[in-house]
């Protein structure tokens, strides 16, 4: 028996290119298998897809589909913290209330109800995708990617790695730090799962060694993992990793094991011209989170100096320096950030909410190394979505008369959250 064709049809938004929305109206996408098999104007339809397997969904003239948001760079366990020590700088705010909280998660119990809640709060915002910092401890980390399965998100789940330069109750030695990394992958290769995966997690570059370094660049490239960190937030961070020079590099521009085109780094708010072209010439990505940026005072990322030197950005909440889950908040505050430069550099551009769109969608994909599998409506990829209902009762905002698709979907980047969001796929699943 043929398997059912799932039609979409209505209003489709979607980045097909770089930084360019295109909208088509009255339009419809068709999913098979889980994967999108054609894409176009509903006029086509006509005797195309007459099986008696055809499933449709009509889209109402307030609704409209759009591919799933993906969140580059969020701690899953700093999630009972959101709202809490906003206006510190990062390094007083780690020490008084992150890494407090992190040690509560050799609790199993505590580990499960934090990490249920996270992915469920971000699939309700429209999250499909998410790049995860679980902590340390390995077990505790298994029960993250546990409860991204079991609810049906796709992600990346990290064990941090922390050997240097952080709480005397709340570190590993090197020789820990790695066999876990690799207890890690390894229990997470017996999971079997096609949406989480595993990601090799070094939290600073003053949180590990050199060797680490370079043990982890080679794990990653023997089971081909990407890699996630954090990379010159602050200015205070930076003065740190100075103070180091001989136990330390610089950051990880320096690090050829870690600079490689799977690498993410977050932040990146304080770069010289010489460091985004180390990350444009290896392939990496930045996670700009610029929410988190203004809350611990870390700075203004500078993200069209990335992008027009051919660094691939994605968007993060970075939960909970972070104070929302939602990339809708993400993308207004990335936004505001650029505007906000703006003002001070002359003939500067600042990022608009076509610009934010990409990069909460297809921008996020290719920053995770996905872009061949989501990130769009492209005929082949698999189908990751929304269906975004700008009219729904005891929404955020009201209705008065007709709307284009695209005055909708301006609205939901800077009005819309969860309730605007009706449906979520991942992979052709209904998970919302």
């Amino acid at each position: 028996m043929e398997s059912i064709v799932d039609l979409f049809i209505g209003n489709i938004i979607h980045c097909d290119q770089p930084f360019t929305v295109t909208v088509i109206q009255k339009g419809f996408v068709a999913v098979q298998r889980n994967k999108i098999i054609a894409v176009g104007h509903s006029s086509e339809l006509q005797n195309r897809f007459t099986s008696e397997n055809v499933r449709k969904t009509l889209l109402s003239d307030s609704q409209i589909l759009i591919p799933g948001l993906i969140d580059t760079h969020i701690h899953a366990c700093q999630y009972p913290n959101i709202g809490v020590g906003m206006n510190k700088p990062l390094l007083q705010w780690l020490k008084d209330h992150t890494y407090p909280l992190e040690k509560k998660f050799k609790d199993a119990q505590f580990s499960k109800r934090c990490y249920d809640a996270v992915v469920k709060k971000t699939l309700s915002y429209g999250t499909t995708t998410a790049a995860y910092f679980g902590s340390i401890y390995t077990d505790s980390t298994l029960i993250l990617a546990d409860s991204a399965i079991r609810l049906g998100q796709r992600a990346l789940v990290g064990k941090v790695n922390l050997t240097k330069n952080g709480p005397a109750d709340y570190i590993e030695t090197s020789e820990e730090s790695l066999r876990e990394t690799r207890r890690f992958i390894n229990e997470m290769s017996k999971k079997n799962s096609e949406l989480v995966k595993p990601i090799i997690t070094p939290r600073f570059a003053v949180s590990v060694t050199k060797e680490d370094l370079k043990a982890l660049g080679e794990m990653a490239k023997e089971f081909n993992l990407p890699i996630q960190a954090h990379m010159n937030e602050t200015i205070d961070g930076i003065k740190q990793l100075e103070s180091r020079p001989g136990d330390v590099h610089k950051n990880f521009t320096h690090t050829h094991e870690i600079l490689t085109e799977k690498s993410l780094f977050a932040h990146c708010v304080h770069m010289t011209k010489e460091e985004i072209q180390k990350l444009a010439d290896s392939g990496s990505a930045i996670a700009h989170c610029p929410d988190s940026n203004f809350n611990l005072l870390s700075g203004i990322c500078d993200v069209r100096a990335f992008i027009e030197a051919g660094v691939k950005v994605g968007l993060g909440t970075d939960v909970s320096a972070g104070c929302s889950l939602s990339i809708m908040n993400a993308m207004r505050y990335a936004i505001t950030a650029s505007t906000a430069l703006s003002f001070s550099k002359k003939g500067y551009k600042p990022l608009n909410y076509f610009d934010a769109f990409y990069l909460a969608t297809l921008g996020g994909a290719k920053a995770l190394s996905m872009d061949d599998k989501i990130g769009n409506f492209e005929v082949g990829k698999e189908f990751d979505a929304l269906i975004v209902d700008l009219d729904v009762q005891n929404g955020p905002v009201d209705i008065f008369g007709e709307h284009t698709a695209l005055e909708l979907f301006q609205k939901f980047i800077f009005t819309g959250d969860d309730r605007n969001v009706t449906a979520v796929y991942v992979a052709g699943n209904k998970v919302k």
